[in-house]
């Protein structure tokens, strides 16, 4: 094995009693941060030049889920309980006008390239609670005496294939698969699909480096943005395998066409409509293994048209010497994001809190769910942060929601937040893909309807 086979498998596992039960002798990076989550957001986030180490940083957090009365901390003044627990793997929440809660239960739906970095990768999936069997199913839960605990819930959607975001336009309901947007027909209360869902739109698949595919509607409800995330991390298998991918997509319902509305976003996730201006807004997860402090994960407005630099520069026009050939003409029409959310934090889900029935401190912003880093040491995210809003934009430094998903020594996690939702009476809810379990957040004095 050559030296850059060997460093491609660390890089992209981390897994050394692998190399070392093949004959090889590894070594771990001494990369670590140099500066604080805190200097890398911001709206003007520090970004010191890149440490590109002969093996990247790898800083797993092994997960052990919650045990009894065990729960996130929250901050002063808000509490915290389980919605619904023994879930499998719950990804992203939808409301219902009714009231009712979907929740995509999902993992990786795999690949069927099998090559070496493939396979090593998936076993690490295994160590951070990820890359089992995907459960490809939508449950309902439903709350029915108020007392902010769901329960009722049922199989909403099943045979599905790692499904992820979810949008009821009209009478249809539209969820998106890894590999394509399907629809189906929806009659308001009930708490099962029967009907054979349609397919809207094929969505791209194949190696499912970034499998997660989110959709939001129009206000009008003519449109559907879908979010497409990369499939490597920086074009690692060419840009040919990254047709249609890394950028959010705008499907037009009535003509069923799918056009480009923004490019250059390494990993979309969460999507929200920002309420005084209107703009649209989402979640970006950034590139790794060039050091624990490159580069931030970001939220911005997203303009159309707009070209955010994924894979030949970053933040605006920081060009990545890695990706070969390198595009100039590309670079020089690169913006830079509205709002850094620091390294490696992983930040997914999104909600703007203005319908929230949080205390007014948490009523004016935007909440984000931080999955949590690999790629840096020590750890980042592992938690809901808040970022204040004014006149529409970013105003003031990140406040925690949630906290204590990471144990104290950052070598275990207890869960890990994935995708947010206001439920009908605007408290909070989160998801905990690792921890199983829904989380509703209340003010101390509201932790029931």
């Amino acid at each position: 094995m050559t030296r850059s086979q060997i460093r491609l498998l660390v890089a992209t596992t981390g897994v050394t009693a692998l190399l070392v039960a093949a004959g090889y002798r590894a070594v771990v990076s001494p990369e670590e941060a140099r500066q604080t989550v805190a200097a890398g957001t911001g709206p003007h986030p520090a970004l010191p030049p890149p440490n590109l180490t002969f093996m990247p940083t790898v800083n797993i957090a092994t997960p052990i889920g919650w045990q009894g009365t065990q729960a996130p901390t929250p901050a002063a003044g808000l509490a915290v309980h389980a919605f619904a627990t023994g879930l499998d793997h719950p990804r992203w929440l939808y409301k219902l006008p009714n009231g009712d809660i979907l929740v995509a239960e999902s993992e990786s739906p795999g690949t069927d390239i099998k090559t070496v970095k493939n396979r090593i990768a998936g076993l690490v999936m295994g160590q951070v609670g990820a890359g089992g069997k995907s459960p490809d199913r939508i449950i309902l839960l439903r709350d029915t005496d108020g007392d902010g605990i769901a329960d009722q819930r049922s199989v909403f959607l099943d045979h599905l294939y790692s499904p992820f975001g979810m949008a009821l336009v009209g009478d249809t309901l539209y969820v998106a698969n890894a590999n394509a947007l399907v629809r189906f027909p929806y009659h308001e209360g009930e708490t099962h699909i029967d009907a054979p869902g349609e397919k809207a739109v094929d969505l791209p698949a194949g190696y499912n480096h970034h499998w997660t595919k989110n959709i939001l509607a129009s206000p009008d409800g003519s449109t559907l943005y879908v979010t497409v995330g990369s499939n490597s991390n920086v074009a690692d298998n060419g840009m040919e395998v990254e047709e249609g991918r890394a950028r959010i997509d705008r499907f037009d319902i009535a003509t069923g066409k799918l056009t480009p509305y923004a490019t250059g976003l390494r990993n979309p996730n969460g999507l929200a409509w920002e309420p005084q201006t209107g703009a649209l807004w989402v979640a970006v997860n950034e590139r790794d293994e060039i050091g624990s402090d490159l580069v931030p994960d970001y939220i911005t407005a997203v303009k159309e048209g707009a070209f955010y630099g994924w894979p030949y520069s970053y933040y605006g026009q920081h060009v990545d010497v890695r990706v070969k050939p390198q595009r100039p003409d590309l670079v020089a029409t690169a913006i830079a994001p509205d709002y850094a959310l620091g390294p490696h934090t992983a930040s997914l889900g999104i909600a703007f809190s203005q319908n929230s029935s949080l205390p007014e401190a948490w009523r004016s912003g935007l909440f984000v769910a931080q999955h949590g880093s690999w790629n840096r040491k020590p750890k980042s995210g592992y938690r809901v942060i808040y970022v204040p809003f004014a006149d529409g934009h970013p105003d003031g430094a990140p406040r925690d929601v949630l906290t204590g998903f990471l144990t104290q020594d950052e070598a275990h996690t207890h869960g890990r937040p994935v995708g947010l939702a206001l439920d009908k009476s605007g408290a909070l809810l989160v998801a905990d893909d690792v921890g199983n379990t829904v989380w509703r957040v209340t003010g101390t004095a509201q932790k029931t309807d």
